[in-house]
């Protein structure tokens, strides 16, 4: 079938009911989300996955799509009104747009950024649909060699992904690794550290393990505060027009953000805490008054949320294509898309192209649809931010847990969800990567299968690694992001040590 075909077999879906009002309610439920501090669209898709099961696959991940869409913008709800980001998305968000609410100006505030994150996010998925069908044949060239090198690839990018400590990053990939290896495997047949629990012969369940770390793990951080989320006044003013022609007259830094967006985007492990920092720091590279920024000036608000919205665009690639997730947010829907029984790489946009399109074209009616809600609940937005703790966490704990059990009917699924949800707490504490532990878990089981494979095929002979170009490709790029820093520091050391 061909690339147009299958597109206009998507829209044909997405458009078709139940489809598009569960794209409505992906799009309302991630902004109520995301507009919670400490909740986030990630936590709610980790808490819906078992409940998901009952839908069609193709549905379910067209609404988990839309529900991260719609996380990311309402995201700035909270920071604009209550200097409170509420995904970490939005941290840039807070630098102006909280000055121009305190300015009165709250209404133009959330405005913009509806309108931003509608437009950036529209630029993004068209860009995505445009080069997709060039994706997918370079896809279609790869083997077992190559799928082997992708997720060492994916592993040697926790050194990117765990900032602050290579160590921990990696300690925490070898540990998913190892929980990964748990059960029987797959390769010969061997049960591995199931310690003489009959349970464990099948395995540790990839979701038990996000709902764990994602949302007892935050309900865990929630559970150390009193009271509502917010205390501080969250009235909102302004004017929707203003904004909104706000964004309209500044075309360029909305299309520069946009691409800033996806192409950070499509990086494990960078994602929008990066992106909408890059654009930020663009928009005030290229203002006429940098100084103005940080004190209440659109273009702030404009590149920060343009970028996020489009992030999710450029988050698809890595996700769907090779199976790395870059985020929390994308390590729950690839569980949500490998729980359905979609094997993210080469062969989905091949063997699932309508399906796959139906996901763009998801995204791409869910910026509209941002649009039209977040200038309608502009008014009512501040009470989001008032919720009380002590509602969210006795609704959201029980929910984790028995609906982890509901998936398998298996006890130590509750076990697995308790258990990595405290070791989640205390690696927040101590600041050890959850997307490291996330991606040892995701790449373990692909990476043992298609090096035993690609050994088969070569008679044992580790050169088939480079003697394929994309795999070699891939190899290099693997030593450049493991040696890379080492050798850029040498290289510093040395010039500072040249004499004057």
């Amino acid at each position: 079938m061909s690339t147009i075909s299958s597109l206009m077999e998507a829209i044909v879906i997405v458009f078709s009911f139940p489809e598009l009002l569960w794209v409505v309610i992906g799009i309302a439920l991630g902004i109520l989300l995301g507009a919670i501090p400490g909740i986030g669209a990630a936590i709610g898709m980790a808490i819906l996955l078992p409940l998901s099961l009952q839908m069609d696959g193709g549905l379910a991940i067209i609404f988990f799509v839309s529900m991260y869409l719609g996380g990311m913008y309402g995201g700035s709800i909270a920071a604009i009104l209550i200097n409170t980001p509420g995904t970490a998305a939005a941290a840039a968000t807070t630098l102006d747009g909280y000055p121009l609410s305190k300015q009165g100006l709250a209404i133009n505030a959330l405005s913009i950024s509806a309108i931003s994150s509608a437009i950036g996010g529209l630029i993004a998925i068209i860009i995505l649909i445009a080069i997709s069908p060039f994706l997918t044949s370079i896809l279609l060239s790869f083997g077992s060699p190559e799928y082997f090198m992708v997720a060492v690839l994916g592993l040697a990018m926790i050194t990117i992904i765990a900032r602050g400590s290579m160590i921990k990053g990696l300690t925490m990939g070898a540990f998913g690794l190892l929980v990964s290896s748990v059960g029987i495997s797959e390769v010969g047949g061997a049960i591995r550290y199931d310690m003489g629990i009959l349970l464990l012969f099948d395995g540790i369940d990839f979701v038990a393990v996000l709902i764990g770390l994602f949302a007892i793990t935050e309900m865990l951080k929630l559970a150390g505060r009193e009271g509502q989320i917010s205390e501080e006044d969250s009235e909102v003013s302004g004017s929707r027009r203003e904004g909104v022609t706000g964004v309209l007259r500044r075309p360029v830094t909305v299309f520069k953000s946009s691409l800033i967006g996806l192409g950070i985007g499509a990086i494990p492990g960078a994602g929008s805490s990066v992106s909408n920092f890059v654009a930020y720091g663009e928009a005030m590279r290229n203002d006429t008054n940098p100084d103005s920024f940080g004190n209440g000036n659109e273009r702030g608000v404009i590149s920060a949320e343009s970028s996020n919205s489009a992030t999710v665009a450029g988050s698809l690639i890595p996700t769907l294509s090779f199976g790395i997730p870059g985020s929390g947010t994308t390590a729950v829907l690839l569980g949500a898309l490998l729980m359905h029984g979609f094997q993210p790489g080469p062969n989905l946009f091949a063997q699932e192209a309508v399906t796959t399109y139906s996901f763009f074209v998801a995204l791409l009616i869910g910026n509209f649809i941002i649009a039209l809600i977040g200038l309608a609940v502009i008014a009512y937005a501040g009470y989001v931010t008032q919720i009380d703790t002590d509602y969210i966490i006795p609704i959201i704990i029980p929910l984790a847990i028995f609906g982890s059990f509901a998936m398998r009917d298996n006890p130590i699924d509750i076990v697995t969800v308790v258990l990595f949800g405290i070791l989640g707490y205390y690696m927040v504490k101590y600041d050890y990567s959850i997307i490291a532990l996330v991606l040892g878990v995701v790449l373990g089981p692909i990476a043992e299968t298609n090096l035993h494979r690609s050994l088969q095929i070569s008679d044992g002979s580790y050169l088939i690694f480079v003697q394929r170009p994309i795999s070699l490709l891939m190899v290099i790029v693997t030593i450049a992001i493991l040696f890379g820093p080492f050798v850029k520091a040498q290289y510093q050391q040395y010039k500072g040590a040249e004499p004057a």
